[in-house]
């Protein structure tokens, strides 16, 4: 123990003399000053050995007790979170929310321009579930915008709009990072926000529910938490469950097999279903939809509640950006909208043969591919986990074109400009029990409600894919500001 202390004292030193580079955004220079010595001041604490072993140990045993965990390992192996300043949450809200009112006029515009559902990927057997009215007129209730904050620019990389994971996990993280020593000295100093979002989430499960019924509900609504089984989530669904039903509302989890469809009754064990929490993805139920069809047959007859709806997946699509960012379809938003989706958006098209815009010029898209290699990514427009992305400032010339080949074999990529990432350092827990310091990637997530931000949670990782499924970590995210005197 008491090596383990001294060699994170000596780490700590060593990291004392580096210059702290924290990630702000668009700050005043006070601010930007602020936070600087806010992140410095939490890394000195970790110097004082008794602080950091007992926060370790907090965060150790409150990782265990809270089941923070995603396929069996630890979700959150750093000793910080990460901090966002008072100013720069305001400004990142507004900026989600503006670009959210955007997305919503996208799917929108697929109900009187069903074309657009091609442009965005839509394939037929989708068509058919996105094309029945859930009961409620949100796209997705609960949505998240993955980005990335640095100093100077704020830019959005995906979105998260038909089955936002994280929301439960980062507010057990909150708890648990409130409580760590080395938490409650640097609070002496600065004033800690947390943002929770599981509350939220419960209101926009009701406020759709109460909309699809057309009145507010006789009794407590019965929800089912649906989605595969052995998914890596399942302790968030188990986190839900006990907060839903500590707030009045039975729950349970179960997988589409186990739904029955009866006389016009969705229903689990014998018990009616009110309300799906929708976990599961589309493209995941598509291949068990024959075999287990309880939960689409009773979408399909407006027979249960859904949240998120099979209309989500309209803007689930990695193509929305490619609709967001072409000029054809700027008349659709008003200029707050275009004007944020300028600065925020980065440039995306479907891959293709064919000829588009970048930057007010002509370009023929496959050879601007192979020509910006550096600026680029490849992405599938439909997958999750960082599967099949290709980074083209992480390959060789060849590699990237046979990555461009097999993308155009396969079809359905999406080719997408490279923004600005954030990275910050961060005191990493390592498998023997110690502490060292680690620069991350730190990709911000706001979550966002009914179209409005109310929680947030950071990925980290020491590779270019900021995803927990792809072996990364999540903090919580913290507001601050200095304690008013």
């Amino acid at each position: 123990m008491r090596a383990k202390c001294a060699n994170l004292a000596a780490i700590s030193l060593n990291f004392k003399l580096q210059k702290v580079a924290v990630n702000v955004g668009n700050l005043n220079l006070h601010n930007r000053i602020m936070l600087n010595e806010a992140v410095s001041h939490y890394h000195e604490l970790l110097q004082q050995g008794d602080i950091a072993e007992a926060s370790r140990r907090t965060l150790d045993e409150g990782l265990e007790n809270a089941r923070l965990i995603f396929g069996g390992r630890r979700l959150s192996p750093y000793l910080r979170p990460h901090f966002v300043t008072e100013a720069d949450w305001t400004r990142v809200s507004g900026i989600c929310e503006i670009v959210w009112s955007a997305i919503q006029k996208v799917k929108n515009r697929t109900q009187t321009h069903p074309a657009l559902l091609d442009e965005l990927g839509i394939t037929d057997i989708e068509r058919e579930l996105v094309a029945v009215n859930p009961g409620y007129t949100a796209v997705s209730p609960t949505a998240r915008l993955d980005s990335f904050l640095t100093e100077t620019a704020y830019s959005f990389v995906e979105l998260n709009g038909e089955s936002p994971a994280g929301i439960a996990y980062a507010d057990a993280a909150l708890d648990i990072f409130s409580t760590l020593p080395v938490m409650r000295k640097f609070q002496e100093r600065y004033t800690v926000t947390a943002h929770k979002g599981s509350h939220l989430m419960l209101e926009v499960l009701l406020g759709a529910y109460q909309e699809y019924l057309g009145r507010k509900p006789d009794t407590a609504p019965r929800i089912a938490i649906v989605d595969l089984s052995d998914r890596p989530t399942v302790k968030e669904f188990e986190l839900f469950r006990e907060f839903f039903e500590r707030h009045g509302f039975p729950s349970v989890i179960c997988v589409p097999e186990q739904l029955e469809y009866k006389d016009g009754e969705l229903s689990f064990e014998g018990e009616k279903i009110d309300i799906v929490y929708k976990r599961l993805l589309v493209n995941e139920y598509l291949p068990v939809m024959n075999d287990a069809p309880a939960l689409w047959h009773a979408y399909r007859d407006g027979a249960v509640c859904m949240v998120n709806s099979f209309q989500s997946k309209i803007i689930h699509k990695k193509a929305l950006f490619a609709v967001l960012t072409d000029e054809k379809y700027t008349n659709l938003f008003n200029h707050d909208e275009q004007r944020i989706i300028a600065a925020h958006v980065p440039w995306t098209r479907m891959l293709g043969d064919t000829r588009t815009r970048h930057n007010e010029r002509e370009i023929e898209l496959l050879d601007f591919a192979v020509t910006n290699q550096s600026r680029l990514v490849l992405k599938p427009n439909d997958d999750y986990g960082g599967h099949g992305i290709s980074i083209g400032w992480n390959t060789t010339a060849a590699e990237w074109q046979t990555a461009i080949d097999e993308a155009l074999r396969v079809g359905d990529y999406i080719l997408q400009e490279r923004v600005p990432t954030a990275r910050e350092q961060f005191p990493a827990l390592t498998d023997d029990g110690g502490i060292e310091f680690a620069e991350q990637l730190v990709d911000l997530d706001p979550l966002l409600f009914n179209g409005k931000v109310g929680s947030a949670f950071t990925r980290l990782s020491a590779s270019e894919l900021a995803n927990v499924s792809s072996g990364g970590g999540m903090v919580p995210t913290f507001v601050i500001s200095e304690k008013k005197t």
